[in-house]
């Protein structure tokens, strides 16, 4: 079978990374962190005089032509007392900012796949949507010898807020789980 080929150039230079870097408003640290990669791999490729090749060329090319990929993929500052990242796999699929007690929730959507995000096509749920969610990302309130499982997670009730802090929502037939991120700083 013959190999494959792909109309992606096969290096970038240092000053074609800059120019993309600067075109996209991004700085070093931000470049670094939107790449995967250190603010002095960043400076080290800037200032090569011999030119980049591997991953990064594909990257930068994607980059040139959906400049607008590291505003949809920024994740916006905590502002909210509590946020649950609900990821599959390493995949950020909804980041979800909550003040339980305003009852307050806001998300943002990091996927198109719908059946991949916490709330569907629902891009404005309200709280008891909110709660509904963790109770499908728990075990069933109603489930058999219910007080052997909260035992077992040193939990005095059945709460699905605390039980996902213990579980991260974790179930066996899928690769879904919770992260939550509590910032005393705003409650």
């Amino acid at each position: 079978m013959k190999k494959k080929e792909y109309a992606v150039a096969n290096e970038i230079t240092g000053s074609e990374i800059k120019d993309l870097r600067l075109s996209l408003g991004l700085g070093r640290k931000d470049m670094a962190s939107l790449l995967g990669v250190s603010v002095k791999t960043i400076e080290y490729w800037e200032s090569r005089e011999t030119p980049v090749t591997g991953p990064l060329v594909l990257a930068a090319k994607l980059l040139r032509e959906h400049p607008q990929i590291p505003e949809e993929l920024e994740i916006p500052e905590q502002v909210m007392p509590m946020r649950l990242m609900y990821m599959f796999r390493n995949e950020m699929c909804t980041l979800i900012d909550v003040d339980v007690s305003r009852r307050i929730v806001k998300i943002r959507n990091y996927t198109d796949r719908i059946q991949f995000r916490a709330f569907g096509s629902n891009d404005h749920p309200d709280y008891d949507q909110f709660m509904e969610f963790l109770r499908s990302r728990c075990f069933p309130e109603t489930m058999d010898k219910i007080k052997l499982k909260l035992q077992a997670l040193n939990l005095p009730f059945y709460d699905p807020l605390l039980i996902i802090e213990k579980t991260e929502g974790r179930m066996a037939e899928d690769d879904f789980y919770i992260r939550i991120i509590k910032n005393d700083r705003t409650a």
